[in-house]
């Protein structure tokens, strides 16, 4: 079988993964980007050199989407990361056993 060397996710499974990651549980989210820009001389060859730019993505994060944030373009976290509702029961090892009489 051939080793993976390169895996690729969707905007919403990176979203999802951010709302887990951040463990959140209640509310709709987006993602959010922040951009680098800087200018630089650029061509295949020194005497091809023209003006250009780079963009670079500097950060990415979550932001609470607003009532008019397009619906594709968030995920609610109570559907995609649940709280968890069962609450545990201590276990036998860390109850305490009564004195004996």
């Amino acid at each position: 079988m051939p080793e993976i060397k390169q895996y690729t996710f969707n905007y919403q499974e990176v979203l999802e993964a951010l709302i887990k990651k951040a463990g959140l549980h209640e509310g709709r989210w987006q993602l959010i980007m922040s951009f680098g820009l800087a200018g630089a001389n650029m061509g295949p060859t020194p005497a091809e050199l023209v003006p250009g730019a780079a963009v670079a993505v500097t950060s990415i994060g979550l932001q609470r989407a607003t009532h008019d944030s397009p619906e594709v373009l968030t995920a609610d976290a109570a559907i995609v990361n649940p709280a968890s509702s069962a609450k545990r029961q201590p276990s036998v090892r860390s109850r305490r056993a009564s004195p004996e009489s």
